[in-house]
């Protein structure tokens, strides 16, 4: 049977870009299809805008620490307007570096949504079919609501970077690491942060050691969090009667920049009843309870194609479906949703089908950040997963860093390593420091390779940095 392409590729983020150019430059025919906009969720609405969120947010406490070393600096003032201008075409601009990357590769593509008719054909929103051998299925996922009455009053973070400006006031609701970084970047950027988390310690699934001193860290730097805190109702400013206000806010109050809160461009201001009993009025809420894969409506299930509870595509080892010409990768299949790792499984996909090598994801020993302050680097097991496989040793070392404490900080650092007993190999390296996400991909390195204590032991130490207590530690702290 002859199709019009030997790839489709649903889905125009980072994996499915990847995936595209790579099997087209084995000479392959390939198209693509994306409903929004190119680049996904990492660069237009998830890591890359972040990111540029983080460092600015950073500058403030950076004026601070400056005048401890003598500089004499005046009061700083965060503008948004003009920071969101030029992050907008940073990102325009970002997205048409994809397109180009696809059109120099030979890429046709498809501006439109697009959905599976059956294994073989893909149907564009206006109708025209297209066939391909093979289907790649790249389409992420979004941010959810919770299922509760005027939960729409609240934002989501795709909404955070098309405010026209910062409230002055903002409950985020959640515990994980996209709640702890907008939790620290919208603080950093002069915006008064509450945090409901329901459960008993914020970034659950990392280290409990690291994930305790980020949220000292945050409750320091002035962050309102409350654990064991869910929001009971919610309902507009206007509806609920006479509520507590919450730093003065109101239809007449101020943002961060001097703007009424009328014009804000939120859902503000909105009233809150916490499981606490605290009733409080917030410029805004944002919501950052979870995501979802996009596969609603593609016409999966009708293909052949398996959907975990969720809505993520069940995949094999190597990507592929119970449909034997749809692939899936990246955040679809809910496996690891980081970008990095829907790149690699885009190129380890076309390793597969296209150059004849079949080969297996690796998602073992992946490094990660949370780009909270102070950063979290992680990698491997954590302490408490470690322990339930093998009897391990830890080293771990909590200080004041050199140029912080010298500006009279109390902030502290955290370097952390996972031993096995028997082997003596790293299990887990965990950072709680500034850059931290510099510094544990290169600890990554190390620890894929296989590094044993004695490795790191053997290394000398750059002095004086923070970074040289991670191959200074000699005793553990403790063995189980």
């Amino acid at each position: 049977m002859a199709f019009d392409y030997d790839l489709f590729v649903i889905g125009g983020g980072s994996g499915g870009v990847r995936a595209a150019r790579t099997a087209a430059a084995t000479g392959a025919t390939v198209a693509l299809a994306e409903e929004s906009r190119m680049g996904g969720t990492c660069v237009i609405r998830g890591c890359v805008p972040k990111k540029l969120m983080v460092y600015a947010s950073g500058y403030g406490e950076v004026l601070d620490e400056a005048r401890a070393y003598g500089w004499e600096i005046g009061e700083g003032r965060f503008d948004w307007r003009p920071f969101r201008e030029k992050l907008h075409t940073e990102l325009d601009r970002l997205e048409g570096v994809y397109r180009r990357l696809l059109d120099g590769s030979g890429v046709e593509m498809f501006d439109a949504r697009a959905k599976i008719a059956d294994p073989h054909t893909v149907e564009l929103a206006d109708g025209t079919r297209k066939t391909a051998k093979h289907i790649l299925v790249a389409t992420g996922g979004h941010p959810v609501r919770p299922d509760m009455k005027n939960a729409h009053l609240g934002m989501v973070s795709d909404d955070i970077f098309d405010l026209e400006t910062l409230p002055k006031s903002i409950l985020i609701v959640g515990g994980g690491y996209i709640a702890c970084e907008f939790a620290c970047i919208l603080h950093g950027l002069g915006v008064k942060v509450t945090q409901f988390y329901r459960g008993a310690q914020i970034l659950r699934g990392f280290d409990d050691e690291a994930r305790g001193l980020i949220a000292d860290s945050m409750r320091e730097r002035g962050i309102d969090l409350h654990l064991g805190t869910n929001v009971v109702e919610m309902c507009p400013e206007a509806e609920a009667g006479d509520p507590v206000h919450h730093g003065g806010t109101g239809s007449d109050a101020a943002g961060v920049d001097g703007t009424p809160e009328a014009a804000l461009g939120t859902k503000g201001p909105v009233w809150v009843k916490a499981t606490n009993g605290d009733e409080r009025v917030y410029d805004a809420v944002l919501f950052a309870t979870g995501r979802r894969p996009n596969t609603d409506g593609l016409g999966l299930e009708e293909a052949g194609v398996t959907l975990a509870r969720g809505g993520a595509i069940e995949v094999d080892e190597y990507s592929q479906t119970g449909c034997p010409s749809i692939y899936a990768i990246g955040d679809v299949t809910d496996r690891v949703n980081l970008t990095p790792v829907a790149i690699r499984e885009g190129m380890q996909f076309v390793e597969t089908v296209f150059k004849g090598n079949p080969t297996p994801v690796d998602h073992a020993l992946i490094p990660s950040a949370v780009f909270t302050q102070p950063e979290l680097g992680t990698i491997g097991l954590t302490e408490e997963a470690a322990r339930e496989i093998e009897p391990v040793e830890v080293y771990c070392s909590s200080f004041k860093p050199m140029q912080s404490a010298f500006a009279g900080s109390a902030d502290r650092v955290l370097m952390k390593l996972v031993v096995s007993i028997e082997t003596r190999k790293i299990l887990g390296c965990h950072i709680v420091a500034p850059e931290a996400g510099e510094l544990i991909q290169l600890a990554g390195i190390a620890v894929k390779m296989g590094a044993t204590k004695e490795d790191f032991d053997r290394t000398v130490a750059v002095h004086p940095t923070m970074a040289e207590e991670i191959v200074t530690m000699r005793e553990p702290v403790r063995r189980s």
